[in-house]
């Protein structure tokens, strides 16, 4: 028999304005009305909680330069589409722009509907954006993003030890001057990219030249001007590169080799994400594969935990990586 709330005043003796009150939190009703209300509600076995049939895949673009021009994004959404069907829930897609005029009013409809749960993609989100979703009235995950302010579930990728040893990788093989392509768009996850480079470099004794640290733009296009800009300015490099992701890396060994400069012979070069484009590049990119189907579906389950289990705890998931040896590092050792 279905458990109504009449069912439950009739139990405790309170009206059912109060029992829908003390249920809902409302103002105006007692602690001890409402601990009556909701022991009689668990004993009777009610709830007022509607059932999560949709996941929302809130896709959050700054401006579109990291999300727009990388397949890694897809990767990730295949994984939370497959995870999301094997669970039997549908899977919905949000696209929001922070410029745009209804932004705020779209993201105060996601967070109000409790009935669906969300899987919010940080990768361009400030700590400004962050506050946005602070305080939502459903279950809410980030994916490739966390915030140094507020607390979120998260699912994001291992980024300073991952980076840290692409660096110390090339360490191994005789690099001593190792410069760092920066991306332009100073994304979170970038910083701790950063973090990681510096990291290993510190740990041998390496000095970081101040030429040898290049921002470039990031898109393969973007990427390639900058770098044929700062080739034409001086074309003094380093040994080796660390670059940011696959994308930056793949445009600035365009610009290299289009000014006579071999890749590795000449200059090393290791990215970060394995994206397709750096499996068939010339030479093949030496990367950092991200498992990044599989964070779309630690996601998924992840919420699961919170709808189905009632889980409170928030936690914060780092996905390791895999390092990946192609043909677009030198080995110095060898000379």
């Amino acid at each position: 028999m279905k458990v109504s709330m009449k069912t439950i005043s009739e139990r405790t003796g309170f009206s059912p304005a109060t029992v829908s009150n003390a249920l809902n939190r409302k103002r105006g009703v007692s602690k001890e009305t409402v601990e009556k209300v909701l022991s009689a509600a668990d004993e009777l076995g009610y709830s007022n909680k509607p059932r999560i049939s949709k996941i929302k895949f809130v896709i959050y673009k700054r401006n579109g330069l990291i999300i727009n021009d990388s397949p890694f994004f897809p990767a990730v959404i295949e994984g939370v589409e497959r995870q999301a069907k094997k669970l039997q829930y549908e899977t919905v897609f949000c696209n929001l722009t922070c410029d745009s005029p209804d932004c705020k009013e779209q993201i105060k409809s996601i967070l109000e509907d409790t009935s669906s749960a969300v899987i919010l993609l940080g990768t361009e989100m400030t700590e400004q954006d962050f506050k946005l979703f602070e305080h939502p009235k459903c279950h809410l995950i980030l994916l490739d993003g966390w915030s140094d302010e507020i607390t979120f579930d998260s699912v994001l990728i291992s980024n300073t030890d991952s980076a840290c040893k692409a660096v110390e990788y090339l360490i191994r093989k005789g690099h001593r001057r190792i410069g760092y392509l920066r991306g332009s768009f100073r994304i979170k996850a970038f910083s701790y990219r950063s973090i990681g480079y510096r990291r290993a470099m510190s740990r041998h004794g390496l000095p970081v030249g101040a030429d040898d640290v290049i921002t470039l733009g990031t898109t393969t296009e973007s990427a390639y001007r900058d770098m044929i800009t700062r080739l034409e300015e001086n074309g003094r490099l380093p040994t080796a590169f660390f670059a940011d992701n696959d994308v930056i890396a793949l445009g600035a060994m365009r610009a290299l080799q289009e000014k006579g400069y071999r890749v590795p012979q000449d200059v090393s070069i290791i990215g970060f994400d394995n994206i397709p484009f750096g499996e068939i590049s010339s030479p093949r990119l030496t990367t950092i594969h991200v498992f990044k189907q599989e964070m779309g579906e630690i996601a998924v389950r992840r919420l699961t935990d919170h709808i189905n289990l009632g889980s409170t705890v928030k936690t914060k998931i780092q996905v390791c990586t895999e390092f990946v040896e192609r043909e677009s590092v030198r080995d110095l050792n060898e000379t």
